[in-house]
């Protein structure tokens, strides 16, 4: 079991031994929320579980008995939303945490690092044998850095429940479950704000000026605005003044580009972004200017813009207003390599405009990149610089990281795995994100665990060794793999598949396997038509079997299949 510590430990000296515990009582307010009270009832059901005991459930004022031998779970308005305090005494325990999501954290982090419980999937939990376990006695206390969390994995929005276990505090409304920060993710806005469906034809002006012609191609959100004509500042600042009047509990909303390059090359525009050195010159005085109209009318918003793409670098003299936000997009970096690894040069320019960015706003998010958009079920070796990334977020002052993955599909490359490890990281940055790895994959895949550790190593020396730098669409070749390289991995899980002794492991080792499979058939170099069909008609059965949905974040799985499936008819004839 890993060893990691997130609490932070004030010992008050002695300890709380849990078969002390048998009859004690969980205790909750009279007037309980709905979050209190379901905090309060997976404690009793998974502490239950780990200690072979059943400790009741009552109000403060049905407990008879106040004094000792129970557990307190209440909600604390002094605490921060998130903030935890643990307090274990002999003959108490007190679980607090703020409102509303907290209090249900609290629990979760007493099961699993004072308990040794592990949420490891939505459908799996570890759960060790603590009968026997004792409890220094203190104050354990945790306040997460990052305010906004999101492991954009579909096994999260699938399973809320789940993702309340994970910490990641985005995907429900529930009220039991905490909900959801109220910052929302800032992102691609300009195909709302000033919609071509209303606008396009009586005002071209209001839209990108490209090579001459006024944009009409609405791909990704576009057309991108003329950000300097007067009239879209005014109608953009009124859609989003209407928009935060229709959800007053917001804290922040989106002004931001669409995702095209085709942005406005208009004579105003264009010298804005000369003299700025940077599109982000016009951009940003754009955002400035809907800002201000905002905060007129919603004083305690923030408006986000995203710094992406051709925007990522800060203009020479304009700066953020004091209600921007600045989400920076590292889509251009190496996936290999960690950001600030100064021997990657792919990724020295997305250093120095995070540096520079920092230097003039204090509202910084991150939008990070973490699978193969082309390919979401290929080998993909990047799990070495997820935690130096989120690290190196943290150390720039970063208020909250979307983790962008296969959030549409639930089969990409250990999507189980890397998503609790993104989830346990973006909580607390400084795990040690090999123990949490080699933890996960021995609990999860049991006897079959020692060649999947040594695929994950193979994948990430084989790449490094040849000095590759892949970003978040790579090709095979561009993430390492050839005839030689695809037949290793592919060897792994096939001695893994060996070792699977139970029906749940194999099935978890099946599901894993998928990218061996998909690394043969676009990898493996020549084969007889036979065991290429073969491997075809394995692939996408595995791929049914385990729900995949989608191929790629543009390509839906049956659609892939098909393509698989024609190359079989094409053997035949």
């Amino acid at each position: 079991m890993s060893t990691d510590k997130t609490l932070v430990c004030h010992p008050s000296g002695g300890d709380l031994a849990i078969s002390a515990m048998q009859d004690w009582r969980i205790v909750i307010s009279d007037d309980a929320t709905d979050s209190e009270r379901y905090a309060a009832e997976a404690f009793q059901k998974w502490f239950g579980q780990a200690t072979q005991s059943t400790l009741s459930l009552c109000t403060a004022h049905e407990n008879t008995n106040a004094t000792s031998g129970q557990v307190t779970i209440k909600g604390a308005a002094v605490l921060g939303d998130e903030d935890i305090e643990i307090i274990v005494e002999s003959s108490q325990l007190h679980i607090r945490g703020g409102m509303p999501r907290g209090i249900l954290y609290a629990v979760y982090q007493f099961l699993e690092e004072l308990i040794g419980i592990r949420f490891l999937t939505a459908a799996h939990t570890y759960i060790p044998d603590a009968s026997a376990l004792t409890i220094p006695c203190g104050i354990y206390t945790y306040t997460p850095p990052f305010s906004f969390r999101w492991s954009y994995y579909r096994e999260n929005s699938d399973a809320p429940e789940f993702a309340a276990k994970r910490k990641v505090n985005t995907v429900t409304d529930a009220e039991n479950l905490g909900g959801k920060t109220q910052q929302q993710l800032i992102n691609h806005s300009f195909h709302w704000l000033v919609p071509f469906g209303t606008y396009g034809e009586s005002h071209p002006e209001y839209y990108a000026l490209v090579e001459g012609k006024r944009d009409t191609n609405t791909h990704g959100g576009g057309p991108q605005l003329c950000v300097t004509n007067p009239e879209v500042i005014e109608i953009a600042a009124e859609s989003a003044i209407q928009h935060l009047t229709n959800h007053p509990d917001v804290a922040n909303i989106s002004v931001s580009q669409a995702d095209t390059a085709a942005y406005c090359r208009c004579e105003p525009c264009e010298v804005l972004n000369e003299a700025e050195g940077t599109p982000m010159g016009s951009q940003l005085t754009f955002v400035n200017a809907v800002a201000e109209r905002i905060e007129k009318v919603h004083p305690h918003v923030r408006v986000g813009t995203l710094a992406y793409w051709y925007t990522r670098k800060p203009p020479k003299t304009i700066v953020p207003r004091h209600n921007v936000q600045i989400q920076l997009c590292s889509i251009e970096c190496c996936t290999l390599h960690a950001i600030d690894n100064p021997a990657c040069e792919q990724n020295q320019a997305f250093c120095e405009d995070t540096n520079a960015w920092g230097k003039i706003c204090d509202d910084i998010w991150i939008w990070n990149y973490n699978t193969n958009f082309r390919s979401y079920d290929l080998p993909f070796p990047n799990l070495r610089s997820i935690a130096p990334n989120v690290r190196y977020f943290l150390q720039n002052n970063a208020k909250g990281v979307f983790m962008q993955a296969n959030g549409n599909g639930l089969t990409g490359e250990f999507s189980d795995l890397r998503n609790y490890l993104m989830s346990h990281l973006i909580w607390n940055p400084h795990m040690d994100e090999q123990a949490v790895l080699t933890e996960f994959v021995n609990l999860h895949y049991e006897a079959a665990a020692a060649p999947i550790l040594d695929y994950i190593a193979f994948l990430h020396d084989n790449a490094e060794a040849r000095n590759l730098h892949p970003r978040c669409f790579p090709t095979p070749a561009e993430v390492g793999l050839d005839a030689e390289s695809a037949q290793t991995i592919f060897g792994y899980f096939q001695a893994a598949l060996t070792l699977a002794d139970k029906p749940e492991v194999r099935a978890r080792v099946e599901k894993a396997a998928i990218p061996a499979y998909k690394a043969m058939l676009v990898a493996g170099g020549d084969m007889a038509s036979q065991k290429r069909r073969g491997l075809i008609d394995e692939y996408i059965a595995l791929c049914q079997r385990y729900g995949m949905t989608h191929a790629a974040e543009q390509q839906a799985a049956e659609v892939y299949f098909e393509e698989l499936r024609s190359q079989v008819v094409n053997f035949n004839e």
